[in-house]
């Protein structure tokens, strides 16, 4: 919450369906997909995905060549929004998780001295600084760096729970640099519509703006791949309530921020058509990156 101050088995082994659920992926004995792989049939869950003529077929089929004629290396495994399958689908997750711990363990060390300097505020005078700051006086990279930290342990250890609970199996279907892309212009709305809409003088900071945005994102790849999305749709109803709860003193405009801007690019990432994928998912990105460098330039404008 942002606050203020081995060889691969038959089909019918472990993705072999039971009376009560899904079949299991075939790699992830842990993870329950709708999705088979058009070659052998095996399930597959969306970090096995890989992006074929018709429907999505697993790694091990695409590389043991298409039947088209093209070698092996001619096709490299893809996620189901066109990113490489990496060895590690949660790399970039414990990479963010890690700046935003370490940011916290300096932010205890230095003191609000620290703090004051990168959080988010629109314009106001901070005592501890000595002057007027603020993104209104032309400190806008307020608007990244306040997504790094956090008020307390209470409030870094829910945002870190949560992003390695979505954001890694969100990570392991889009690939890493339309995961990256996703976490940051997510990130950037939830800082820009807290700009625009927050007091001047209230300081907001936090990973929540992001996480929200995956929370978004995570709701669109579930309903294209047709699963079932209650368990979801509650967790972000308890998350929202929180939200617009006063005593808990949080930034309601990053959470929805965030989260608008996660479903858009969470859509144009997995709905993005094939044959122009990278154009119209980074095309998005932009477009919501536009709207943030408007929002606040308009409130400079107010502001100032």
């Amino acid at each position: 919450m942002d606050q203020a101050p081995g060889s691969p088995q038959g089909p019918k082994d472990q993705g072999s369906q039971d009376a009560q659920g899904l079949p299991t992926c075939y790699r992830h004995p842990d993870r329950e997909t709708g999705v088979r792989c058009s070659r052998c049939e095996r399930p597959i869950c969306p970090a096995c995905m890989v992006s074929a003529s018709v429907g999505f077929q697993c790694p091990e089929c695409v590389r043991g060549g298409s039947g088209t004629g093209h070698s092996p290396a001619a096709s490299q495994p893809r996620t189901l929004a066109g990113g490489t399958v990496a060895a590690d689908p949660r790399l970039l997750t414990k990479i963010l998780m890690g700046i935003n711990v370490a940011l916290f363990l300096v932010q205890q060390a230095v003191g609000d001295r620290f703090t004051d300097s990168f959080d988010l505020i629109g314009r106001a005078y901070v005592p501890v600084l000595g002057s007027v700051e603020g993104i209104a006086e032309g400190q806008w990279y307020r608007l990244l760096t306040s997504m790094f930290l956090h008020a307390s342990y209470i409030h870094i250890l829910f945002n870190m729970l949560s992003l390695w609970w979505i954001g890694g199996p969100l990570e392991a279907a889009l690939g890493r640099a339309r995961y990256l892309a996703l976490y940051f212009v997510s990130g950037l709305a939830g800082s820009a519509l807290t700009y625009l809409l927050a007091a001047p003088n209230q300081p907001s900071l936090g990973a929540s703006g992001a996480i929200f945005g995956l929370f978004g994102a995570t709701g669109v790849l579930m309903r294209r791949l047709n699963y079932d999305m209650r368990p979801l749709i509650g967790l972000l109803v308890v998350n929202l309530i929180f939200t617009f709860t006063p005593a808990f003193g949080i930034s309601w405009q990053a959470h929805i921020g965030g989260l608008v801007g996660g479903v858009v690019v969470g859509y144009a990432m997995v709905h993005a058509p094939r044959g122009r994928r990278a154009l119209v998912q980074y095309g998005v990105c932009a477009v919501v990156l536009v709207a943030v460098v408007v929002a606040t330039l308009v409130r400079t404008a107010q502001l100032t």
